[in-house]
């Protein structure tokens, strides 16, 4: 292996001690090479303009003389202003610094200065920023994500340095051919555009060059990681009889789509080869009952299966439904979660060597290392995208090569899914249950509207349940949005003859499971929740979802939220309360009231914001490239992909020296548990 400093910790830096360390790890820079790829989300331009060019508002570099003596007004605190005249071409303008009384001294009357700053059309005001020095004014400076112990300067200066002492060991990682055949930029010049561009053009032919290597960094990864995976796996020799008497004493009848994912996957689980399927299909469109019917065909083989769900709440609530679905057959399950005791614990993992239990549900507690099965055969992924590439990995290497099938209520178009998530195969439910309301939906922009009030209150009078749903847990300081504790506080005083409960994610496990177990009994009939109850939380009798400050939720996650409602045969509604000033965010609450299509409301919210953010985050555990857009980079995507594959196609185990800085980057990385696909 290839030894590099660009590998080893930032604390190798001159100036970068604990403090220092601590701050970049809050920004996710651990190494030396994550210094070099942590890019700029935006640039100022110091380059001077025409101001007969300039438009309201616009954030622009101008230069000119200083006619007046700077003024400087305080008021209390750290608040002041500092006001002067300059003349630009032959138009005198203001200029006003806020909270920087120290530039006082650096203004001179009849001096030259270059300041960077917004401009203010109607009033001739030049509202600075700072005050450019006069060989900064013909180049661009980046604007990185930062934070309070990490600044802007600092990180400009560290990176600077980080260059002068290692840039010698930037590594072409794109083998040659591609980077020639794509017209793409060496390395070390491409990350030296990215973070000190002279011009714009500049910076695009480093972006290009950066999201392609971001893609086929990616694509490699998940294809060496695949290699382990492409052999023969655990040939599930069902019985097609009972598992057609099981589907007999169900309590209703599959839909067309559920009975075409059952047999999809039932004939994967018999192949030789490990079964990878992505299972994809609307909120309450059925998937946990086509996965079930997958883990009793496994039962039926003396073979066992895995449920792994991202959250303790959703793995008590698949047991619970689970239990009830199996009830009257012999299959054995278990719940397995951090909450569990450990005595308990200990009975458990003994059970799943003996191969006493037939189906696991539970955590990231199912990858520890102590959990050892008998004969996994079938590992099911509830929301698979909240886990990473190592962690799904984790839990198919304690089988032998069982099969994999991952379930997500987020549709994303087939082609994307495919190149994103490598080889898989799909399958789509787009039908819902029989039977089934199609939930109403109302934005209402006044969080007082009576009509709130009333909707609880005939709902109630018909006995049925509600859901309301705040963006925050408690109040905050920093922040204008409703709380669930004050709601749940208003709610009590408003409606004293029923029982409202109260249900956040900061909660102990064993209160969240009783609360939810209260709920679905009807003890509470009003639960007031953050968003923990996004997924896999269904109570039939639940009618009305109220979601205050909508606006601040995703479409995704407006549409699983909507989604806990409506799930028998009552009318259901959904109550949107917002005010949003953001286009985007009005478009998403038009679209929720227009659609309750999942598939529909996907594809928008790929339009709105793409493919990116809908994905997810790093917070939630999502695919979170850096640069590069899936869906607004499609193009490079496919480039991407098809490169890997050339190079894998010709050397597999990549020991050709013109990939060896490629295979020595999978190597270093690939026991680095990003969530990444």
């Amino acid at each position: 292996m290839i030894k590099s400093h660009l590998y080893e910790s930032v604390s190798i830096l001159p100036g970068v001690g604990k403090k220092k360390v601590e701050a970049l790890s809050g920004l996710g820079i651990q190494t030396v090479m994550d210094l070099f790829y942590y890019f700029p989300y935006r640039y100022n331009d110091f380059y001077e303009q025409n101001i007969y060019n300039l438009q309201d508002n616009d954030k622009a570099v101008l230069r000119g003389t200083v006619t007046t003596s700077p003024i400087l007004s305080r008021f209390g605190g750290k608040r002041s202003t500092l006001r002067f005249k300059m003349l630009v071409q032959d138009l005198t303008i203001n200029v006003v610094f806020f909270n920087q009384p120290y530039l006082r001294d650096k203004i001179t009357l009849g001096e030259d200065l270059a300041i960077y700053g917004k401009w203010e059309q109607s009033q001739l005001n030049l509202v600075g920023n700072k005050i450019i020095d006069p060989q900064e004014t013909d180049r661009l400076e980046p604007i990185y994500s930062t934070s309070a112990s990490m600044k802007q300067w600092a990180l400009r200066k560290l990176i600077r340095i980080t260059f002068d002492k290692y840039g010698s060991e930037i590594v072409d990682l794109i083998p040659l051919k591609i980077r020639q055949d794509l017209h793409l930029l060496p390395e070390d010049k491409m990350l030296w555009q990215i973070h000190f561009p002279k011009t714009f053009d500049e910076v695009k032919a480093a972006r290009n060059t950066a999201i392609f290597e971001e893609f086929f960094l990616y694509l490699g990864r998940l294809r060496w990681l695949k290699k382990e995976d492409d052999q023969d796996g655990i040939a599930v020799q069902y019985n097609i009889l009972d598992l057609k008497k099981f589907i007999q004493t169900l309590p209703f009848e599959l839909t067309n789509s559920q009975k075409r994912a059952v047999n999809e996957i039932c004939y994967d689980l018999k192949n030789k080869y490990a079964m990878n399927r992505l299972l994809q299909g609307d909120v309450g469109s059925g998937k946990t009952i086509v996965a079930a019917l997958g883990i009793f065909a496994t039962f039926t083989a003396n073979l066992q299966s895995a449920l792994m769900v991202p959250t303790e709440v959703l793995a008590a609530q698949h047991y619970a439904k689970l239990k009830k679905i199996y009830q009257g057959t012999s299959l054995r399950l278990e719940l397995l979660t951090s909450g569990t005791s450990k005595i308990k614990r200990e009975q458990i993992l003994q059970k799943l060597i003996t191969g006493e239990i037939d189906l696991i549900i539970g955590t990231h507690a199912l990858i520890q290392d102590d959990v050892l099965f008998k004969n996994l055969a079938f590992v099911v992924i509830d929301e698979q995208h909240r886990f990473g590439v190592n962690q799904r990995r984790t839990l198919r290497v304690k089988g032998l090569m069982p099969n994999i099938l991952s379930m997500t209520a987020t549709p994303i178009p087939r082609t994307l899914a495919i190149t994103i998530y490598g080889s898989i195969k799909i399958s789509t439910i787009k039908e819902m249950p029989q039977g089934r309301i199609p939930i109403k939906t109302l934005w209402i922009k006044n969080a007082n509207d009576p009509l709130i009030n009333r909707a609880v209150t005939f709902e109630l009078a018909h006995h049925h349940q509600v859901y309301v749903v705040a963006p925050l847990v408690a109040e905050s300081e920093k922040i204008d949005l409703k709380n669930a504790q004050d709601i749940y506080d208003q709610y009590v005083k408003h409606y004293p003859d029923v029982r409202v409960g109260l249900l956040n994610g900061k909660m102990k496990p064993e209160e969240k499971e009783q609360i939810l177990e209260d709920f679905a009994q009807q003890k509470i009939r009003i639960l007031v929740s953050t968003t923990v109850i996004e997924v896999g939380v269904d109570v039939k009798n639940a009618t009305l979802m109220i979601i205050y400050d909508a606006d601040r939720f995703g479409l995704s996650q407006l549409h699983q939220l909507r989604g806990r409602v409506g799930r028998d045969k009552y009318a259901s509604y959904c109550l949107l309360v917002a005010h949003p000033h953001n286009e985007i965010a009005q478009k998403r609450l038009e679209l929720m009231v227009k659609s309750n299509d999942g598939f529909y409301l996907a594809e928008n919210d790929l339009k709105l914001r793409g493919a990116g953010e809908v994905f997810g985050s790093k917070q939630s555990g999502d695919i979170n490239f850096k640069i590069g857009d899936p869906l607004q980079d499609q193009k490079s995507l496919l480039l991407a992909r098809k490169a890997v594959d050339q190079v894998f196609s010709n050397d597999p185990e990549l020991k050709d020296a013109q990939h060896a800085n490629f295979a020595n980057f999978l190597l270093q990385t690939q026991n680095k548990d990003e969530t990444i696909d």
